[in-house]
């Protein structure tokens, strides 16, 4: 398994670092085109949801669990 990769996103106009597997990477790039949304929209609704949680987690944390999430509602 490859290493970690951060790459830089663009969240209400301004540049922002995640770094995730390449696993991550690419299940977020399939559910951006599944969803017909620009990658960095699709990061700026789960970073949105993120923020109203009481202690939000890290923005890598709330991608992973997102995917996760979806994963589970698509079986």
């Amino acid at each position: 398994m490859a290493g970690p990769i951060k790459r830089s996103v663009m969240i209400a106009g301004h540049a922002t670092s995640v770094t995730l597997e390449p696993l991550f990477w690419q299940a977020l790039e399939e559910a951006a085109a599944a969803d017909a949304l620009p990658l960095s929209a699709l990061v700026a609704r789960i970073d949105a949801a993120r923020v109203t949680q009481g202690d939000p987690p890290n923005l890598a944390s709330a991608i992973r669990v997102w995917l996760f999430e979806r994963a589970r509602r698509e079986q």
